[in-house]
């Protein structure tokens, strides 16, 4: 059996297609799998450590581009979809799974016009242009949402969770101090990391309490760490975590971003968080997913437009002095959890490719 998985881009689409690659694998080692992406897409950097292979297509990106830029990546469309025909003619997929993101699309696209059977993972709450359009022709639809049906008003959707990279978090030393994990996305985010040290800066009676660990980003970390050492916090500066897994395991509280694959991860492993919604998401899904969480008391949200270190600091301190509150977001954010979406996901794509 072969299965194409066509998409990526970004973390928040290309890991929850890995964790269905791996739970494909290990329901059938003989599947063959193949990621098809985009060169300037995370895929090309994490695939080959991931040891999956990756076929790219000449596309971009429409959203927030501008005419000139939406011009320039419609003029790519038709040479993406000429090239995903090579590809399955090449490869002789089973079926076609779409991850999300503009590469999805003329591989889809393309398995259509084949007759291949085809699905769409959309792990956002609002479902972006290229899933809503590939609703239209997939066999199955899996979302992370209950709320995400009425965008697709299809009998064709799943509510499967959007799966997370590791099954559970590995047992790591416990801290005797509160632990504060900090962290914008793989690249970091400036407004948190800026307004995360002023707000540790007024929190510094806590600090003999706290440990804090802090991803960065490339870009900042040089000053951010620089910082720290201003600061009487117990810190762990990093500019990248691979071990996530670990510092989700270690974390008594997280300020973070609100992407898809974020929000997976703290329901699937309970982790009480305040959310920041990046505000240039496309169709601001980031705050969609938050208001998601915030309702069901599984979390608290600042918007990126009120973030400061005093908001930030006033939220941090009187979670710290509300213990129960910690534990009822956690409680709530791990009832939202669908720590079994990958094999949820696996199990129905296995079953359409054997159709």
């Amino acid at each position: 059996m072969r299965v194409i998985m066509a998409g990526g881009g970004t973390g928040g689409h290309l890991f929850p297609g890995l964790a269905v690659a791996r739970a494909l694998k290990e329901r059938n080692d003989m599947v063959e799998i193949l990621f098809v992406g985009s060169a300037r897409g995370i895929e090309s950097r994490v695939l080959p450590r991931a040891g999956f292979p990756l076929e790219t297509l000449p596309i971009r990106g429409l959203t927030g581009r501008g005419a000139r830029g939406v011009a320039e990546a419609l003029v790519g469309v038709p040479a993406s979809v000429a090239r995903a025909l090579k590809i399955i003619r090449r490869f002789g997929p089973d079926f076609v799974l779409g991850l999300g993101g503009y590469a999805s699309g003329p591989m889809l696209l393309a398995a259509s016009l084949r007759r291949i059977p085809c699905a769409i993972m959309e792990q956002n709450l609002r479902p972006g242009l290229t899933n809503r359009l590939l609703g239209r022709c997939a066999r199955r639809i899996f979302v992370a949402y209950e709320e995400t049906r009425a965008f697709f008003s299809s009998p064709r959707v799943i509510v499967s969770g959007n799966p997370v990279r590791w099954r559970e978090l590995p047992q790591v030393p416990r801290s005797e101090k509160f632990t504060l994990f900090i962290f914008g996305g793989s690249a970091g985010a400036h407004k948190i990391n800026l307004c995360a040290l002023e707000a540790l800066a007024a929190l510094s009676d806590l600090a003999p309490a706290w440990r804090i660990i802090h991803q960065t980003g490339e870009a900042d970390f040089a000053w951010v760490a620089q910082a720290y050492r201003k600061l009487s916090f117990a810190a762990e500066v990093f500019p990248f975590i691979e071990k996530m897994d670990e510092a989700y395991a270690a974390a008594d509280l997280i300020v973070c971003r609100a992407g898809a694959t974020t929000i997976a991860e703290l329901t699937a492993y309970g982790k009480p968080a305040v959310l920041v919604p990046y505000p240039f998401a496309a169709h601001d899904h980031q705050r969609w997913n938050a208001e998601a969480l915030t309702r069901q008391g599984a979390a608290e949200m600042i918007l990126d437009r009120e973030l400061s270190g005093p908001r930030l600091a006033e939220t941090l301190r009187a979670l710290y002095r509300d213990r129960d509150k910690i534990a009822s977001m956690a409680a709530q954010a791990r009832k939202l959890g669908k720590p079994e979406a990958a094999d949820t996901i696996a199990e129905e794509c296995l079953k359409l490719a054997a159709r």
